[in-house]
Parts: structure tokens; sequence; C-alpha cells
């Protein structure tokens, strides 16, 4: 079993010292007021890991929660765990791109800084995060930026005092041993696509072997997402499992938490994503029971190999091909 601090929201140390909340919630599609919002009622519900973009286009809205939160004394900034994300429109720009971030969310530094995707494209202008395309219609990749280069320029980061830590995001095993090879300062955390229906259990213990925390991205698989502009997104739901509503009912709680548990045990961090105030309360609750051997087992049963995060569909490219 995961060891895990004593904090209503429990943490998981990084190789360098630094501790990530296990919990995190995710603001990708969030837009505007609403925002303010959520992660102050989240930040009150015991939430402490916040997980954004710059290509989200909403770092400016979560700073101003964030400025609100500390200013009226409901959080200090060193119990806030921040993460953002170099696009792949930056990846020649790195310090340029993190700085806008930063001033962005209103923060001297970040807890985590990833490289968003390992793909570099036409630089668009700092921030922009657009993705261009050639007169081909596909993705207008940048052939001079090796991911060995970027990957430098976001250790100088660590180096000025920006960033406490860093890492990828959408790595495979090939990409994370390479990007181990030429670190100077290793990758503190890979983020990937991880559910019941996708468990990448090679991945995730070939980073956790080699002290690479795993982030899970779409822990609950997309459910809610839209399958019209984001592939796979939604099609198909572990919620609706009717193994895991089993095990959901012996333990009189929703599939959802059982779904982030099991990701908890498996010892990486899961940062859902809601919009709905209720669900940020149901999401937290995962802290007072644990998953047998029995129900590990039978979770582990359900994998489908099957991928919904699918950039391709508007890409014109498939990434992970």
């Amino acid at each position: 079993m995961l060891i895990l601090s004593e904090t209503p929201n429990m943490a998981v140390p990084l190789y360098n010292g630094f501790k990530m909340p296990v919990m995190g919630l995710g603001v990708w599609r969030m837009e505007g007021k609403d925002i303010k919002n959520l992660l102050l009622k989240a930040i009150k519900t015991g939430y402490r890991h916040f997980d954004t973009a710059a290509h989200y286009k909403n770092e400016r809205e979560v700073g101003e929660a964030l400025e609100e939160a500390f200013e009226t004394g409901l959080v200090k900034r060193e119990d806030i765990f921040i993460t953002t994300k170099l696009w792949n429109s930056d990846h020649g720009h790195v310090i340029e791109a993190c700085k806008d971030s930063l001033k962005k969310l209103g923060l001297d530094y970040l807890d985590l800084y990833l490289v968003h995707f390992p793909l570099a494209t036409k630089h668009t202008g700092v921030g922009t995060t657009s993705s261009a395309r050639g007169k081909d219609g596909l993705l207008d990749i940048d052939t001079t930026i090796s991911l060995e280069a970027t990957w430098h320029s976001m250790e100088e980061l660590v180096s000025m005092g920006l960033v406490r830590s860093i890492g990828v995001s959408n790595y495979d095993i090939f990409l994370t041993r390479d990007c181990l090879a030429y670190a100077k300062i290793k990758p503190a955390v890979n983020q990937i696509e991880i559910h019941p229906y996708f468990q990448r259990d090679s991945l995730v213990k070939f980073c956790q072997k080699h002290g690479i925390t795993v982030t899970a991205h779409t822990p609950l698989g997309g459910a809610t997402a839209n399958i019209e502009w984001f592939g796979n997104f939604g099609s198909v739901s572990c919620l609706e499992d009717p193994i895991l509503k089993g095990i959901a009912e012996k333990h009189k709680k929703t599939v959802a938490q059982i779904v982030l548990r099991w990701g908890i045990q498996r010892k990486t961090v899961v940062i859902p994503k809601t919009c709905k105030l209720e669900r940020l309360e149901e999401n937290f609750q995962v802290f007072d029971f644990e998953l047998d051997k029995e129900d590990m087992e039978l979770i582990q049963g359900v994998d489908r190999n099957s991928r919904t995060n699918q950039p391709g569909k508007f890409w014109g490219i498939d990434v992970y091909a």
C-alpha cells in the first residue's frame, strides 16, 4: 500500500524531495467566471493541486482564483501545488513560454512544468498555442527542434528558480527512456492517460522503477468529453462497467470513487476534471476506504487497451503511431 502523508489531500514524494498531492483538479475545458467559483470551492473542499496548461487558455482565470484565495487567507501559496505545461509550438521558446504562464497565473514559481506533448510544431508566438498546419492540412511539425534540446531548456528553468520540478506528458516508454539518457535533471513526473479501460501497466511500472511519478489524466475515462472535437472521448465509459459497478456497491461508493481510489492505490496521482460543484466533493471522498486484493484484480481484468485521447482526430496525424 502506498504510504501517504496525514493531510486531507494526501501527498506523494517526488524524487527531488518535493511533495505532490495525490488528488488534483484538472481544469481543461473550463472557461470564464466558472473557474474562480470552482477553484475556491475546491480549495475549501481540500484540493491543493491544480493542473492547467498554456493550451487550455485559462491560466489567467486560474491565477485570479488563486490570487483571491491567497489574499483572503483561504490558503497559502506554499500549500498549493500548481502544474502547467509547455505547448508544442513553444518548444524553441521554453523560457519565454514559462514566464508567460507565470505572468498569467500571477505566480513567482511553478511547482511542476511539463512538456505537454513530445512534439515540436511551427512557432506561432509565445503563449498563442495554436496548432499550425501546412498546405497539406497536416500539423506543421518543426523538425529542427529535438526533444533533447527542449528538455535542456526545461532544466534551465529549474536553475533559474522559475520551476521546482519538471516533467513530461504523453511520453511512452521509449521516449521516457531517451529522456532519462540525456537528462541532467530527470523528469519528476510523466502525465499520461490512465483509467481502468487503459491501464498501461508496463509504462506505469517503468516510470515508477526509475523514480518518475505517474499522473493519470483522464482518470475516469473521458466519460463526459466532447466526441466530435476530441476523438473517442466519451464514446466508451468505464463508469458503466458492470464489474466496477459491483465493486462500488460492495463499498457503498460511486463508480467514479472506485476508479479514483484504484488509481491512488496503483501509486499514481489522479487529476479528475469536473465543472460540477457537487462532483468536487464526491471525487475527493476517496481517502476513507481501501480496495482489497480481489477488487484490484477484478479491475485489472477489465483493461481494454482503449485510448480515448486521440489528438490525431483534429491534428490530421496520429501522434501515437
